[in-house]
């Protein structure tokens, strides 16, 4: 297992544990974010428009790619993928190819006790609704590199300068591995007891209210989602756990809630021990392969390379379009650029179990055509690149017990939008649904029963768990 750089100890622990549990911040109340958010959007000026590719600036389309003249920021590829994981054994496809390791920051600090994250309005060209709530620092690095020759990202020295004991979290996670060619971004926590300034659009928040903000549609993005679910809250015996619920619930109840702490909390009573599911995914790594190949765009079988867009001859899956952006107050207020755009609106969903006394989750192990290490660990249900609502009844497990799922089972459901700095308005529906005896413990090939504490165990791992799987954990709220 390829270990992370950095990982907090107890008494970071304990810190985000009560961060958690804080509905209400020292600032802002949770729904004052909304009504803030709201006079953000309205602030500032944003005007993004479809181009064709040679209205492009600096960008240059040809024979092989869709590139910057520079060199950096990210390329348009073609590939040629062949596998054994499936049916389809060979397909070509555009992709995003961005080799650089980007930062996602958020610094931390304590008000009245209560752990705060400083969180930044950021509007990005793709975003369904303009302004969404970023991390502290969100910065790929030709853009903190200044190669566009803006201004250098806000609070970044923060992050450069942190000494190894101010890191409460640092890793390295995987992007879209089917739209991202082995893409990996650093996501890093830091703490300060500094003063320092707070920009017009950035906002202290605690933990708790960013969870709870995650259950409205296209609020908190997904480079924040990512940072978040890394944020380890230990194991514990199962006596510490249950005082956890008798302080935090004794007031509220919420037995699901009761239900996601304790299987966060607690390492014991998991069906599958942490070294049987590592032996499942070698397996499976070593069984099957992906042969990833670059080819020339315009030798890319069933896709077209237009002059407004390149697509799919089925105009399934995504396409590839051009766009002009301005936005007020970015590092560089006018630019083009290449985006994806998808098809339609994706399904990624989580159906748990109560096994042995303790939720479980099932996991799929899913290989994707971009993933750095073959096969990561997806959602029960991830369907981002075809139509679910047209997907055959049966040929998908758990597709038709999660859309027909019963309202009471279903205890997260929010659209959430990808990446809008390379997605262009896509939005995908985020759900997490209980089951009952109705569901068995037996489970499909490639599938296996795991717990949150086991998940929160290989997130401090790299190349494990995909980011549709932690987006739908950094939403898991105890509170």
């Amino acid at each position: 297992m390829e270990q992370d750089y950095n990982y907090c100890g107890k008494t970071s622990i304990y810190q985000f544990l009560r961060s958690a549990f804080a509905l209400d911040g020292s600032f802002f109340q949770t729904d004052e974010v909304i009504k803030w958010l709201e006079k953000q959007n309205q602030a500032v000026g944003v005007n993004i428009n479809k181009i064709p590719f040679k209205a492009l600036d600096k960008w240059v389309l040809c024979k092989n790619s869709l590139q910057h003249d520079s060199g950096k920021f990210f390329s348009i590829d073609g590939i040629r993928i062949k596998t054994n994981w499936s049916s389809v054994q060979c397909w070509d496809q555009p992709i995003i190819n961005q080799p650089e390791i980007g930062y996602l920051g958020f610094i931390t600090k304590e008000f009245d006790g209560i752990l705060h994250f400083l969180m930044q309005a950021k509007i990005e060209p793709g975003n369904v609704n303009c302004v969404q709530l970023s991390p502290t620092l969100q910065a790929t690095r030709s853009n903190y590199s200044q190669v566009h020759k803006g201004k250098k990202p806000l609070y970044l020295e923060y992050f450069q300068n942190a000494k190894s004991d101010r890191i409460l979290l640092d890793q390295l996670q995987s992007e879209q591995g089917a739209r991202f060619l082995k893409k990996r971004n650093r996501n890093i926590i830091i703490k300060t007891e500094e003063d320092i300034p707070v920009h017009d659009n950035f906002i202290w928040l605690t933990l708790g209210q960013i969870k709870r903000l995650m259950h409205y549609d296209n609020l908190v993005n997904m480079d924040t989602r990512t940072v978040i679910s890394g944020i380890p809250f230990g194991s514990f015996e199962p006596e510490v756990v249950d005082f956890f619920n008798y302080l935090e619930h004794k007031n509220r109840l919420n037995t699901v809630q009761q239900a996601f702490l304790k299987s966060a909390l607690s390492n014991n009573g998991s069906l599958h021990s942490i070294e049987n599911i590592i032996t499942f995914i070698t397996q499976l790594k070593s069984v099957y392969d992906l042969s990833v190949r670059q080819i020339p765009l315009d030798e890319m079988a069933r896709w077209t390379v237009g002059a407004d867009e390149i697509y799919h001859e089925t105009h399934k899956y995504f396409k590839v379009i051009a766009v002009a952006v301005e936005i007020e107050n970015r590092e560089v207020v006018k630019w083009s650029q290449p985006m994806v755009e998808p098809a339609q609106e994706g399904l990624c969903a989580f159906v748990c179990k109560e096994i042995n006394g303790i939720l479980h989750f099932a996991v799929q192990a899913k290989l994707e055509c971009g993933n750095h290490d073959v096969i990561e660990f997806a959602p029960t249900v991830q369907c981002l690149t075809g139509n679910y609502r047209q997907t055959k009844e049966g040929a998908l497990p758990f597709l038709d017990y999660v859309l027909n799922a019963n309202p009471e089972q279903i205890v997260f459901d929010a659209m959430q939008s990808e990446e809008g700095g390379r997605f262009f308005r896509e939005q995908n529906r985020n759900m997490i649904v209980i089951a009952g005896d109705e569901v068995s413990i037996d489970l499909p090939d490639k599938y296996f029963w795991m717990t949150l504490n086991q998940l929160y165990t290989f997130l401090k791992f790299n190349n494990y768990l995909n980011i549709q799987a932690r987006s739908l954990i950094a939403s898991i709220s105890f509170i």
